[in-house]
Parts: C-alpha cells; structure tokens; sequence
C-alpha cells in the first residue's frame, strides 16, 4: 500500500518543464535538423509528443517521433516465459540521428539502458541524448539525464509516479510512501 506524501508539480509546471527542455534540445543541438524523439513505453510516449509540439511552435520544423518497447532488454525483470510484447513503432532510420530519448523517471538508470540496447539494435544513431520530466537519483548505472525536468532526491520507500494523458486523467507529478518495507 502507498500513500501520497506530496504533490510535486502540477500541470502547469510540467507544461514549463517540458517547454524549457525543448529549448534546451533545440539550443544543445543549434537546431532540430538531426534530431528525432523516441518515447520510451509508457509515459515517455506523450511526453516525447508534447515535446514535439512544443519544437514544433518554437522551430515551425516537424521531429519525427517514435515508440519505443523495452520489454525484451531489461535486465531487471525475472525471465518471463511468455513476454508481453507491447509496439515499437520506429518510422525513421535512426542511423546518423541525434536521438532523443524520453521518459518520465530517471531511477536506478535500468530503462534507459535497455532503451539504449534497443535503439542501437535499430541503426547507428550520431548521438543518443535522454531528457527525463524527473530524477530521482539512486542510480545503478552511470546513466545521466541530459535534459532533466525536475530534480527530485528520493529515499528507496518512496516512489515518484507522473501522471498524464491519455494513461491518466489529469497531468501532474506525484509523491508516494510505499508503506511496505522494500
């Protein structure tokens, strides 16, 4: 059982967030030319959308946006005999591309490694890049955010959940205390 400690951002400042790291992606790279999103299943997928509507207001460029399942390059799950496979749905050659991954929680760095499997399975991007709505710290692996929303230092019994269309019906970051000893 969990329950909630704290309301960490509400929508309005995940909108700031989420505009502040795409001028931060669009000035790091001096453009939008090269670069392409990749959301990471679940959350990252509407994040990475909004990041490019957002691009796309400030720029007037489109950036080509994927999807992207983990499911089969974790390392932290137990072997399951008949994974559930969701979509990867990559319409864009990420070889030669700045690729921007996306996703809610920066935790222990686990995703974003098998994220990055994943991708290089697919081409041979020029750049991988993360941009995270939130870090949490506790990392396993030496794994950075490059774009970070928000900074969030956490203690193991909590929990962080980011909450967001169409998965949730409102937008909004929350704090849990896992009442359970981990």
């Amino acid at each position: 059982m969990r329950t909630v400690k704290a309301n960490l951002m509400d929508e309005a400042a995940v909108c700031r967030a989420l505009k502040r790291i795409s001028h931060e992606i669009i000035e790091k790279n001096g453009g939008v030319d090269n670069i392409c999103l990749i959301g990471i299943r679940r959350r990252g997928l509407p994040l990475a959308k909004i990041l490019a509507d957002n691009i796309r207001s400030i720029e007037n460029a489109e950036v080509p946006i994927g999807e992207l399942d983990i499911t089969l390059y974790r390392d932290d799950r137990a072997v399951v005999r008949d994974p559930q496979i969701n979509s990867t749905a990559i319409p864009f050659n990420v070889t030669g591309k700045t690729v921007v991954l996306v996703d809610d929680v920066l935790f222990t760095g686990r995703t974003v490694r098998a994220a990055l499997d994943a991708v290089i399975n697919l081409g041979r991007p020029a750049k991988i890049q993360l941009a995270v709505l939130v870090d949490r710290g506790h990392r396993e692996l030496p794994i950075r955010g490059d774009y970070v929303g928000k900074n969030i230092p956490t203690s193991h019994n909590e929990r962080i959940s980011v909450l967001i269309p169409p998965f949730d019906d409102e937008t909004k970051v929350i704090l849990y205390e896992n009442e359970e000893k981990l």
